[in-house]
C-alpha cells in the first residue's frame, strides 16, 4: 500500500495531514484552499432597516437603498432586510453554485415569498445552494431577500455570552458573492478530518490509530490539490479504511439530528420564533438531500409559532412527520423547569403538548424529552406514565458540581413507585457535531457498560438553534461501521428505547428525585416571576372550579374554553426552563411579567363572571372557597358604607356561603410591654416580638412547647455575599454560607397596627443597607394556627442573598418539603458529599421539621428556595445577580411567609391544608341574602386532596376531577358531590377514559382507593 517505509514519527505525519486541510496555513497550496472555485459579484445588494420583526410581505414593499459589504447596521434586536439580485455566469454550467453569505447576525433566505434557508456563521451555515449542478434550464437570474436579525446565535452579550446584552451593537455582512463550490474537495476534506481525528482520539496505544495515520499520510502523497483527477485515489484509500468493519459486540450509537432551541433565554420570545423558522427550514433542505436523515424536535409551543408565522414551512414539516423523518418528541407544551411548576401545571404541559401533537400530526409522544432542565421532580415518573409516556431522555445531571451520577441508562422510580426507562446520552451533550471525539466519549463514558450497549448521540447546533449541517451527516455516514469506533446508525427515540427496553434485564433503578447539584440559585432569582407563576396557578385553579360549578348551577353559563386554553398556554410558556428559573435577559423578564399581568386581568374577569353566575347576581356579600375542606377564617370585608372591616367566616368545602360574622373561641390579644417587646396570643399560639422584629418566643399553648431554640431568635433576616464561579443568575455556591450577616439595624421598632379581636398585627422596619429596607407586618388571626409575616422589601443590592431563619427546638435527621402532588424528605445533616451538595434545595408551599409528636412548618405564598441544616429552618427570599439581567430583582417586593408549630405529625396537624389556605384566598362574591351555605364537592379523608375540577377537553357535559394522596398513606376515600353525576370513569392525565375502569358510585359518593402519593383522575358525566 505504501511506496516507501515511513518513520514512525507520529507528530510530523499527523501535523502534515492537519496542515494539508488547514484553513489558516498553506491555503495557497493545500486542499482547503480549493474548496471554492470561481466567484462572481452580486448584480445588486440593497437593504432596509426595521426596528420591529415584520412579515416578508411587509418587508418586500419597503424602499431598499444600496448596501456595501462591510457597512454596519443595527442596533441590537433590529432587523436588516437585504434584497439580492444575482446573475449566474453561463460558463458555470455543470457546476455547484452557492450564494456565499457571511454575517454576524442570524439570517433567513427568502425566495419566491417563502423561507428557504437559515444562515448563521456561528452555526456553520454560510451558503445557500442555488444549483447542485447548473443546467441550461435552471434560472440564471434570481432575486432573493435575506432577513438578518441584529443578534447572534447567543444573543448579544456584552463581553461574555451570559452578560447583559449590549443594546448598541453594530452588525455587518462580511461576504456576499456567488461561488462555485467544489463538492469533491469537501468530500475529501471530510475523509481527512475523520481520519486525523481517529489518529488523535485512539492515541498511541492503539494499532488502529496508526493504521489511520499511515492511511492519511498516503492520501496526502496521492492527492494533488491542483489536479482533481488525483482525488479519487485518495478517497478510495479512506473508503477502504472506513469500510473495515467492527465485531458484533461493538457499542451502537443511535444518531439523531436535534436542535435544542431555548424558547427564550439570551433573546426574547419573538426572536425564538425566527430561530425556529431558520433552523427548521434548514432541516427540511437537509431531508430533501438525505433520505435517511432523522430529526427530533420538542416543544409544541414552537410548532404552534411556526404554524402561525411560517404556514408553508409548517405544511412541509407535516409531510416529513408523516414519513417518520421529522419526529416531534417530549409531549409537552415547552421544555419546562423540572422543579418549580405545580403538579397541575406539569399535567397541563403534557395535556396541551400531547393534544397539539395529536391534532396537528396524528402522533402521541412516548418519550419525555428534557435535556437542559435544572433538576427533575420525584413526581415526574408518575405524571409521565399517566400521560402515556414510558421513556425519558435528559443529560443535565452530567453538570453536577460535586457527585458524578452513577448511571446513563436505568429505571427511574418516582414518589409513588411509577417507573420510566431513562437514558442520559453518555456523550453528555444534546448538541454534538458528528465528530470522532464524541463517538469515542460516548463509549468511554457509558457508566452502564455490560448492562446497556446502545446510546443516543444528538447532533446539531443547539440552545440558540441552528441544528444539524450537511457536514455532520457526512461525518457520521463515513463511520457507520468502522473498526475501532462504535457502530453508528441513523435512528429515532422509538428505536433507541425499544432496543434499551429489550436489553433491560440488568439495568439498575434510581429512586426519588434527580437533583441537579448546580443552578440552585434559580429557586430564588427573579422573585417577581416566581410570584407571578404562583398567583396565576392559583387564579386558574379557582376560575376552573368556579366555572365548573357555575356550569352545573346556572343553565345559561358558558364555560370559557378558548380563553382558559389561551391563559394556560401563556402560563406554561413562562414555565420554560430559562424563564421561571430567572436565568434570562431583562427583555424576557418584561415579556413574562406582562404575560402574568394579562393572565391576572383576563382571569379576574373570568372569575367574576363565574362567581356572578354561581351567586345568581345577588346583592349580599358572600364568600367562595375553592379548597376541598371547610374553612373558618378571618377575611377583609366592606360594610354597607364601603368601609373596610374584618369578619370571621365559615365556608364549606368547594362551595360558598353568605358572610355571617361568627365569634372566635378566643379573641386575639396584643400587649405592648415596657421593654419594647410585644406579646400576641390567640388561644392557640403565643408569640413575643423583640425590639428588632425577631421572635423571642413562639409558644404552642395546648402542647406547652416553645418552638424557638434557646437563646436564639426566630424570624431573623440574614444577608450573604453571593458571588458564584460563573453562572450568575443560576448558581449560589456552598461558600456563601460562610459570609452570614444578620440584619440588625432598626429604622422603626415594632408598633401595634391592629390591636386584637379578630386580628392583631405589629409593624416594623429594618435597614439592610443604605439602599435597601425591609418593612414587615406580623399578623395573628383568631382561630389561625400559624403566624403570618407580610413583607415588603425595597431591594437595590448587588451580589447579595437575603434569607430568613427560624432556629427551632426540633431534632431530626431529615426535613420534609412539599413537591408536586406530595412531599419528600431530605437530610438535615451533611454526612456525605451527596448530603452536602443539597445545601440549598427547592420546595413548594411548605417545609416541615418534625420529631415525634412535635414539629414546626414554614409556609410561603411565592418562594421556592429552602435550607434546613440541623435545627435551623431557612427560607430564601431575594438574590441580586447581574447577568444575564443587570437589573435582576431590583425594586420593591411583596411576599408572605408563615410559621406553624404543631403537635403530632405535620399530616395530623393539617400543615398541608394551612399552606393551601395561605395560597388560595377565600374570594368575595355577591349572592342573595337568603343563600344557604352550599358545598359542591367534599372528600371523606384529609389525606386525599381534590386538586382540580375542570370541564373535560372537547366534551361538553363532562367534568374532570383530579385528586391525590398527600400523606404518603394507602387509604380509601369517598368523593361526595352535590352535582348531578350520571356516571364516573377513571381516566388518565390526557383525559382518555378507561372503559374497563368505571368508578363506583354509591349514595354517599364515589369510593376511591389510593396508594401513597397516587394521582387519580375521574371523568364525570353530568
Amino acid at each position: 500500500m505504501y511506496h516507501q517505509p515511513v518513520l514512525k514519527n507520529r507528530r510530523t505525519l499527523l501535523e502534515r495531514a492537519e496542515k494539508f486541510i488547514s484553513g489558516i496555513y498553506f491555503t495557497d497550496c493545500n486542499l482547503r484552499g480549493r474548496l471554492y472555485g470561481d466567484s462572481s459579484p452580486l448584480e445588486t445588494l440593497s437593504s432596509f432597516l426595521s426596528p420591529k420583526r415584520i412579515t416578508f410581505t411587509e418587508a418586500s414593499q419597503q424602499t431598499f437603498v444600496p448596501y456595501k459589504v462591510g457597512d454596519t447596521f443595527g442596533p441590537t434586536w433590529w432587523t436588516c432586510w437585504f434584497k439580492v439580485t444575482l446573475k449566474i455566469p453561463e460558463s458555470w454550467k455543470g457546476k455547484e453554485v452557492h450564494l456565499l453569505w457571511e454575517s454576524d447576525g442570524e439570517a433567513m433566505v427568502w425566495r419566491d415569498e417563502q423561507p428557504v434557508q437559515g444562515l448563521t456563521k456561528d452555526g456553520e451555515k454560510t451558503s445557500y445552494i442555488l444549483s447542485d449542478c447548473l443546467a441550461d434550464e435552471d434560472p440564471h437570474s434570481v432575486t432573493l431577500y435575506v432577513e438578518v436579525a441584529c443578534n447572534g446565535l447567543f444573543g448579544a452579550g456584552q463581553g461574555s455570552m451570559i452578560a447583559a446584552p449590549d443594546p448598541n451593537r453594530r452588525f455587518s455582512v462580511q461576504k456576499a458573492e456567488l461561488v462555485v463550490f467544489n463538492h469533491d474537495v469537501q468530500d475529501l476534506l471530510t475523509d481527512f478530518e475523520m481520519l486525523i481525528d481517529i489518529v488523535k482520539e485512539l492515541g498511541e496505544g492503539e494499532q488502529r490509530g496508526y493504521q489511520a495515520l499511515f492511511t492519511v499520510n498516503e492520501m496526502v502523497n496521492l492527492c494533488d490539490p491542483s489536479d482533481p483527477s488525483s482525488f479519487s485515489k485518495a478517497h478510495s484509500l479512506a473508503h477502504f479504511f472506513f469500510s473495515q468493519r467492527n465485531g458484533e459486540s461493538q457499542h451502537t450509537v443511535h444518531a439523531m439530528g436535534h436542535c435544542h432551541i431555548d424558547s427564550a433565554w439570551l433573546w426574547p420570545y419573538e426572536e425564538t420564533i425566527r430561530k425556529c423558522g431558520r433552523s427548521w427550514v434548514t432541516v427540511i433542505r437537509l431531508m430533501e438531500k438525505n433520505p435517511d436523515f432523522v430529526f427530533t424536535c420538542s416543544q409544541a409551543q414552537q410548532f404552534q409559532w411556526v404554524k402561525s408565522w411560517y404556514p408553508g414551512l409548517f405544511s412541509q414539516i407535516q409531510h416529513y412527520v408523516k414519513k417518520g423523518k421529522f419526529i416531534p418528541v417530549g409531549g409537552t407544551w415547552v421544555e419546562m423547569d423540572g422543579n418549580l411548576p405545580s403538579g397541575e401545571s406539569m399535567v397541563r404541559q403534557f395535556l396541551q403538548g400531547q393534544r397539539f401533537f395529536s391534532h396537528e400530526f396524528g402522533i402521541h409522544c412516548k418519550e419525555f424529552w428534557l435535556p437542559d432542565t435544572f433538576g427533575y421532580s420525584a413526581q415526574l415518573p408518575q405524571i409521565m406514565r399517566r400521560s402515556g409516556i414510558s421513556n425519558f431522555l435528559t443529560q443535565k445531571l452530567s453538570w453536577n458540581l460535586v457527585n458524578t451520577f452513577p448511571h446513563n441508562t436505568f429505571f427511574w422510580e418516582g414518589l409513588d413507585g411509577s417507573k420510566v426507562l431513562t437514558h442520559f446520552p453518555p456523550g453528555n451533550s444534546y448538541e454534538m457535531k458528528g465528530k470522532v471525539e464524541e463517538l469515542v466519549k460516548t463509549v468511554k463514558n457509558n457508566k452502564d457498560k455490560g448492562r446497556a450497549n446502545h446510546s443516543a448521540a444528538l447532533f446539531g447546533f443547539g440552545d440558540g438553534g441552528g441544528g444539524p449541517t450537511q457536514l455532520m451527516l457526512d461525518r457520521l455516514h463515513r463511520v457507520q461501521d468502522t473498526d475501532g469506533l462504535p457502530k453508528v446508525q441513523t435512528s429515532s427515540p422509538d428505536q433507541l428505547f425499544s432496543q434499551l427496553q429489550a436489553d433491560s434485564a440488568l439495568l439498575c433503578t434510581w429512586t426519588g428525585e434527580l437533583f441537579l447539584e448546580l443552578h440552585n440559585g434559580t429557586y430564588t432569582t427573579q422573585a417577581q416571576i416566581k410570584r407571578g407563576n404562583r398567583q396565576c396557578e392559583v387564579l386558574l385553579h379557582d376560575i376552573e372550579i368556579a366555572s365548573s360549578l357555575a356550569l352545573c348551577r346556572n343553565g345559561t353559563f358558558q364555560y370559557p374554553v378558548g380563553k382558559l386554553q389561551e391563559l394556560w398556554r401563556l402560563l406554561l410558556l413562562n414555565q420554560f426552563h430559562d424563564v421561571i428559573p430567572g436565568s434570562c435577559i431583562e427583555m424576557v423578564v418584561e415579556d413574562a411579567l406582562r404575560y402574568y399581568e394579562d393572565i391576572c386581568s383576563d382571569g379576574a374577569a373570568l372569575l367574576h363572571d363565574a362567581l356572578g353566575a354561581l351567586g345568581s347576581k345577588g346583592l349580599s356579600t358572600g364568600v367562595f372557597n375553592s379548597l376541598p375542606w371547610e374553612r373558618h377564617e378571618v377575611i377583609q370585608i366592606q360594610d354597607s358604607a364601603g368601609s373596610p372591616g374584618l369578619a370571621l367566616v365559615r365556608v364549606p368545602s368547594i362551595g360558598l356561603s353568605p358572610v355571617k360574622d361568627t365569634q372566635p373561641v378566643a379573641p386575639v390579644s396584643v400587649t405592648s410591654r415596657a421593654d419594647g417587646t410585644v406579646v400576641m396570643e390567640n388561644g392557640i399560639l403565643q408569640i413575643v416580638i423583640n425590639k428588632d422584629g425577631t421572635l423571642a418566643s413562639l409558644y404552642l399553648i395546648n402542647a406547652d412547647r416553645e418552638a424557638i431554640s434557646e437563646s436564639c431568635q426566630g424570624n431573623q433576616f440574614i444577608m450573604f455575599d453571593d458571588v458564584p464561579l460563573y453562572w450568575d443568575a443560576w448558581d449560589v455556591m456552598d461558600y456563601h454560607l460562610q459570609t452570614r450577616k444578620p440584619v440588625v439595624e432598626v429604622v422603626q421598632p415594632p408598633h401595634v397596627v391592629s390591636s386584637g379581636g379578630l386580628r392583631g398585627s405589629v409593624r416594623f422596619t429594618l435597614r439592610i443597607s443604605e439602599k435597601s429596607t425591609i418593612t414587615q407586618e406580623i399578623v395573628m388571626d383568631a382561630m389561625c394556627p400559624c403566624i403570618k409575616f407580610n413583607t415588603e422589601v425595597k431591594w437595590a443590592e448587588s451580589h447579595k442573598f437575603l434569607k430568613v431563619e427560624f432556629p427551632v427546638r426540633v431534632h431530626s435527621p431529615s426535613a420534609t418539603y412539599e413537591i408536586q402532588f406530595g412531599h419528600l424528605q431530605r437530610p438535615t445533616h451533611r454526612n456525605t458529599s451527596w448530603d452536602w451538595a443539597r445545601f440549598e434545595v427547592w420546595g413548594h408551599k411548605w417545609a416541615d421539621l418534625s420529631e415525634h409528636n412535635f414539629g414546626v412548618a414554614l409556609l410561603n405564598d411565592c418562594k421556592y428556595g429552602y435550607s434546613v441544616h440541623k435545627n435551623t429552618m431557612t427560607l430564601s427570599l431575594l438574590r441580586a445577580p447581574k447577568a444575564p439581567d443587570v437589573n435582576a430583582d431590583m425594586g420593591t417586593h411583596h411576599f408572605t411567609y408563615a410559621v406553624m408549630p404543631h403537635r403530632g405529625s405535620f399530616q395530623e396537624a393539617s400543615v398541608i391544608q394551612s399552606a393551601y389556605n395561605l395560597n388560595f384566598p377565600l374570594r368575595s362574591m355577591r349572592c342573595p341574602a337568603e343563600t344557604e351555605p352550599w358545598s359542591g364537592f367534599s372528600v371523606s379523608t384529609a389525606a386525599v386532596i381534590l386538586e382540580t375540577i375542570k370541564q373535560a377537553e372537547g366534551r361538553r357535559g363532562a367534568l374532570v376531577v383530579r385528586l391525590y394522596e398527600s400523606h404518603g398513606s394507602s387509604v380509601t376515600a369517598t368523593l361526595s358531590t352535590a352535582l348531578p353525576v350520571k356516571e364516573a370513569w377513571h381516566c388518565d392525565l390526557l383525559e382518555r377514559d378507561d372503559p374497563t375502569q368505571p368508578a363506583h358510585i354509591t349514595s354517599e359518593g364515589i369510593t376511591l382507593n389510593f396508594s401513597p402519593f397516587q394521582i387519580v383522575s375521574l371523568l364525570l358525566i353530568l
